[in-house]
């Protein structure tokens, strides 16, 4: 296992508790995320909410965090189903070519995915350290409930993997 990779986190920014227990989890187990993703500080949150930071500012920005990451990491919970720039996120992600990995946060149901991760991702799991760090270096693909039994992925099967 690598020690460190580097990320992006999308999520739900009332889920940036999520991101910190996320991190913390693999930090237990041995592994560093370094995570590009964007958290926004209170200020500058009132500021977004506010219409005040364009969609292009926010793009590119998003854009040159996820350039520097392998991987995109998807947090699942409540409300990401939801979320225009979690879906953004996604379609960015697959465009760039990144691995796109699901990461179920504790009490996230099947029905927080996004449709944009179910057609995308390379791997979705359960809150499991090990899943989560597999998923992440490509060494296996599952797809899980989140209750981490097996279940098929709606897209064809992983785009990462080797060619034929």
């Amino acid at each position: 296992m690598a020690g460190r990779k580097h990320v992006f986190i999308s999520h739900h920014h009332a889920d940036d508790a999520g991101v910190d227990k996320l991190t913390g989890l693999l930090g237990r187990n041995g592994y560093e995320i370094r995570n590009s993703s964007i958290r926004a500080k209170p200020a500058n949150q009132r500021r977004l909410e506010q219409g005040k930071v364009s969609d292009r500012a926010i793009r590119r920005l998003l854009r040159m965090k996820m350039n520097w990451a392998s991987t995109v990491v998807v947090l699942i919970g409540k409300q990401t189903h939801s979320r225009p720039w979690v879906d953004w996120e996604i379609r960015k992600a697959m465009e760039l070519g990144k691995r796109i990995v699901g990461v179920y946060e504790r009490g996230g149901t099947q029905n927080d995915v996004p449709d944009a991760l179910e057609d995308n991702a390379d791997a979705m799991v359960n809150w499991s350290s090990d899943s989560i760090i597999d998923a992440i270096e490509g060494t296996s693909d599952p797809f899980e409930n989140p209750d981490g039994t097996p279940r098929e992925p709606a897209n064809n099967p992983p785009r990462n993997g080797c060619a034929a």
